[in-house]
């Protein structure tokens, strides 16, 4: 059979697989009952008519409930009779509704805000959701609500919220790039409105790409991940963007010492449609311009952000939904050397209620990563570029049955890759040259049913079932073990080159042992097939990505979780504790003096191995008062062996961190002044150091013995803030906040070098490079 046939064959056959699933999932709800009838609607913010994400939505009569999906909408099935509806939502007003149910009923809930509540969450949902739920390693994050946590130069960050998180790690000092569970920092799947967002950083990773103006609801999982989600082994960051506000024209921002942003929304029709414009940038060049010295002059060094969102109502059963984001960071040194990458997405929705139990969402989605150097120099004057281009179709559906919640959906992403090209004038001594571009097609086709099988019991099942495929044109290589090539050929545009067909199995259960307490197990396979290639020690723009091939299998993981969750002192408290064990295949590593970039036999550098991780997560967070926030601390291990590397033996991974230890405290003094602070310690990095050194013609070379064998040294910050709200009595709000990152001075160490002690070159003298002392920063928000 060609491979046209194989491709066939194995799409044919996750269709069948799909179907047959579905049927399965289908038949407990096509028995016979008695009559029953459909609460349904869309829960939303009273002031602002933004639609709320995880609002707990429980009938007080029966106990039975459901939580609002990722618009808003709920459904719930029950026998005919009065009830009294009672909606939910961390810092709103419960709303009760009594309800004659005798027909099908249709709903708009709109919740006030509490002006009364003073709070700091990261979860948006309701106290009890984690004690119902099967669902676990999950939090929900709401940008209100965390406004007040202090970060780097006073910007509101997603991306450095959620390293304060237990099994959460940041890749290294100022880094937006994080570890979740041993998992590397290509290994998170990150979405805006659904697209993937393939490098997440601002400024060398100072700062994450998504402003915080324009993020409504941040959902993070670190285990457990639903069926509807894949590509990724290690967690999923689903960020959605703000829909406008469909009741008034408001407009608000701020203006900071590095940076300053802007917000517009208001309504396209009201109560029908919304709009939202924002955005952001830095001014560090306009202050280089004011430099006596030529070379920074000339410099710049800046990012700026635009996102943008509309939707409107085109009847009770269809809504449509556009978003769009576009970010660059341009960075140059005088007329020498030129740099600038980002990230362009696009969305667009359709969302259409088949009928009240059955909710539809069609997606197209586009994705775009580049990046671009310039040496200006006239006599080695070249051009890199790479490009990262995604167009992802996406089919899923929600049904609302009795006891059950049925997702399944199908996936289709084509993926685009041009790794590198390099172009120079003929004065030039560089060499133009260009890596094959490289094309891949991904499918997937998902079915899970969360399932409350009794008052008690709740268990969510699925399965994601996805294939692989490297597409031509281009030529192919084969390598050896050694990295040696073996085999090449050629393959015709759309020609198949290998396939890979997976099954990634899901469960979650989770055992109520009354009201405020409950245990729950996950298991979770995930496979991933793009793959980020990187010897640095953090995350660079230009770092490659490369596709699985017949040379690269597909990364596997699999993780077994153990959790318990309690609420107390009427749920102002919330204490977890889960410890997990992930095992992971295929994972990669790379040759002593590999060249990555611009490598057209790149995959001939790589070594596959196998990783494990294991650890335990404690989580103690106060909800509700005038002090609040949250303590965390993470006990693991993470874990890779080679066959290449230290004769096979498993050795740390350069993410593994003994202790982490988070601490997060907001105090509201009064109804005009909050301070906060956040303490961080975490063990050093594991990390390969030289074992001793010889000299070749009057210079020092340092030789290295086993992986990863030594320490950074321990890492500790704490940073503080201050925000000031202006008079409540005047038209429009405005704040002063006022912070101090790394507040007592800390000089942790950024990187160590080696050189030979000027005193007595015999002997090796270690240098610690800090990054950052203290950092004050005063930022001015507003809003009318």
């Amino acid at each position: 059979m060609g491979k046209a046939g194989q491709s066939y064959l194995i799409d044919f056959q996750i269709r069948r697989a799909f179907f047959f699933l579905l049927l399965l999932a289908l038949l407990p709800h096509l028995s016979f009952s008695q009559q029953r009838f459909t609460i349904s609607g869309t829960v939303k913010d009273a002031s602002t008519g933004e639609t709320l994400i995880g609002a707990s939505v429980r009938v007080a009569e029966s106990e039975k409930g459901a939580i609002t999906n990722s618009y808003g909408f709920f459904s719930i099935t029950v026998p005919e009779g009065q009830y009294n509806l009672q909606v939910s939502y961390i810092g709103y007003q419960t709303s009760t509704r009594s309800l004659n149910l005798n027909k099908d009923v249709r709903l708009v809930v709109q919740l006030n805000a509490n002006a009364f509540l003073q709070e700091v969450v990261v979860s948006g949902r309701s106290a009890k959701e984690q004690i119902r739920s099967p669902q676990m390693s999950l939090e929900r994050l709401n940008m209100e609500n965390i406004k007040d946590v202090p970060v780097l130069l006073g910007e509101r960050d997603v991306l450095k919220t959620i390293q304060l998180l237990p099994g959460i790690k940041a890749a290294g000092e100022g880094n937006s790039g994080f570890y979740v569970r041993g998992g590397a920092a290509d290994q998170n799947l990150i979405l805006l409105d659904e697209a993937n967002v393939y490098n997440a950083s601002h400024l060398l990773g100072f700062f994450s790409t998504f402003n915080s103006d324009a993020i409504k609801d941040v959902a993070v999982y670190k285990g457990g991940m639903p069926a509807q989600y894949g590509g990724r082994l290690a967690s999923v960051v689903d960020i959605k963007m703000n829909e406008g506000n469909e009741k008034r024209y408001t407009a608000e921002g701020g203006i900071g010492l590095i940076a300053s942003r802007l917000k517009v929304e208001g309504p396209i029709v009201k109560e029908k449609g919304s709009f939202m414009v924002s955005g952001r940038r830095t001014y560090a060049d306009l202050f280089l311009k004011l430099s006596t010295d030529t070379a920074l002059k000339n410099s710049t060094l800046y990012f700026y952000d635009l996102n943008a969102k509309a939707n409107y109502k085109l009847n009770d059963k269809n809504t449509i939904y556009f978003s769009t984001y576009l970010g660059k960071d341009i960075l140059g040194l005088n007329d020498a050397f030129r740099m600038n990458w980002g990230n362009t997405t696009a969305t667009f929705r359709w969302n259409h209620l088949l009928s009240r139990k059955m909710f539809s969402n069609t997606t197209l989605i586009y994705s775009d990563y580049n990046y671009e150097i310039e040496n200006l120099d006239q006599r080695s004057d070249f051009r890199v570029t790479s490009i990262i281009r995604d167009w992802n179709l996406k089919q899923d559906y929600q049904y609302f049955a009795n006891n059950h919640t049925l997702r399944f959906g199908l996936n289709a992403n084509h993926h685009r890759i041009q790794p590198g090209k390099i172009t120079s004038s003929q004065k030039s001594s560089i060499t133009s040259k260009t890596v094959e571009t490289r094309s891949g097609l991904e499918l997937a086709a998902y079915i899970s049913n969360e399932w409350n099988v009794s008052d008690a019991v709740n268990l969510n099942y699925g399965l994601r079932l996805s294939s692989f495929h490297l597409l031509g044109p281009g030529s192919f290589n084969t390598y050896s073990d050694e990295g040696r090539i073996t085999r090449t050929q050629n393959f015709r545009k759309g020609e198949v080159v290998k396939s890979y067909l997976n099954l990634e199995p899901r469960l979650a259960v989770s055992y109520r042992l009354n009201e405020n307490t409950s245990i729950k197990t996950s298991y979770t396979r995930n496979t991933q097939n793009l793959h980020l290639l990187s010897n640095s020690t953090s995350a660079l723009p230009t770092d490659l990505w490369i596709m699985s091939s017949n040379n690269v299998k597909p990364e596997i993981a699999d993780q077994v979780a153990l959790g318990y969750y309690r609420n107390f002192n009427n749920d102002n408290w919330e204490f977890s504790a889960e410890v997990y064990y992930k095992d992971m295949q295929n994972q990669i590593d790379y040759r002593n003096a590999a060249e990555l970039r611009a490598n057209e036999n790149v995959e001939s550098e790589l070594l596959f191995g196998l990783g494990r991780a294991y650890g335990i997560e404690l989580f103690l967070k106060k909800r509700y008062g005038n002090i609040n926030g949250w303590l965390g601390y993470t006990l693991s291990r993470t874990e890779r062996s080679f066959t290449g590397i230290d004769n096979g033996n498993y050795f740390p991974a350069k993410q593994d961190r003994t202790h982490d230890i988070s601490a997060v405290g907001i105090y509201n003094l009064s109804k005009r002044w909050t301070f906060s602070g956040t303490f961080v310690f975490n063990t050093g990095n594991a990390i390969t150091f030289p074992s001793g050194k010889y000299q070749v013609e009057g210079q020092t070379r340092f030789y290295y013995t086993e992986r990863n064998g030594y320490r950074m040294p321990n890492y500790h910050r704490l940073d503080l803030a201050a925000t000031l709200e202006g008079r409540p009595e005047k038209k429009y709000k405005s704040s002063w906040t006022f912070g101090f990152y790394n507040a007592y001075n800390r000089q942790n160490a950024y990187v160590v070098d080696f050189r030979d002690n000027p005193d007595d070159p015999s002997k090796t003298q270690a240098v610690q490079t800090a990054l950052f002392g203290i950092i004050p920063s005063v930022t001015w928000n507003f809003k009318f």
